[in-house]
């Protein structure tokens, strides 16, 4: 606690004029009376040794309540730059976790982009295979009727030169035989089963 310097005076004054006084109430005397009060060296020496102790008690408190402010100053700094160095840790914790749930969030956007990828091209993948199945399956069953076809019209070649004549032919049977031969390995066995020849 700081005090002013009118006020250190007035606060040294009022205790100087103590002893005065309790010295004046002890004697008797009252200080309203115009009798003049002889004050003696040794009376004037106590009190200059108890402005001197008071002068000194007080430098003493002065220092006392300036080491205490100083020591409450020092500890509201640490405080502070306690509490400032808290508040910047947080905001470092607070923006790492934002990073990370950034970069989650990327890492997740670009795992379902390529999941999404990777399903549309299974999924074309898979159109093409049906597709090319269906073509595979479609050729098949063009070149079946088409075995079918030669086979049933070598046979009927062959049924009608069955006659004597086509007995003395032998080219023309043999014909129809090849006919025959290349219709079954062409469709398989299974096209004359259908086809019940």
């Amino acid at each position: 606690m700081k005090l002013n310097h009118p006020s250190r005076f007035a606060v040294v004054t009022l205790i100087s004029l103590l002893p005065v006084c309790a010295l004046s109430a002890e004697t008797g005397h009252d200080q309203s009376a115009p009798k003049k009060t002889v004050v003696s060296a040794e009376d004037l020496a106590t009190v200059g040794e108890r402005i001197r102790q008071t002068g000194a008690q007080m430098r003493e408190d002065l220092k006392e309540a300036r080491a205490r402010l100083e020591a409450r100053k020092a500890q509201q700094e640490a405080e502070r730059k306690q509490e400032a160095e808290r508040a910047r840790q947080q905001a470092m914790k607070e923006a790492a976790e934002q990073a990370e749930i950034k970069e989650l969030k990327q890492r997740q956007a670009k795992e379902a982009a390529q999941a999404q990828a990777r399903r549309e091209i299974g999924l074309k993948a898979a159109q093409a295979e049906r597709e090319r199945q269906m073509a595979l399956v479609t050729q098949g069953a063009r070149d079946e009727q088409a075995a079918k076809e030669r086979a049933a019209k070598a046979l009927r070649d062959a049924r009608k030169s069955s006659e004597v004549k086509a007995f003395a032919d032998e080219s023309q049977k043999e014909r129809a035989a090849r006919a025959l031969r290349e219709a079954r390995q062409t469709a398989g066995p299974k096209a004359m089963a259908d086809d019940g020849l």
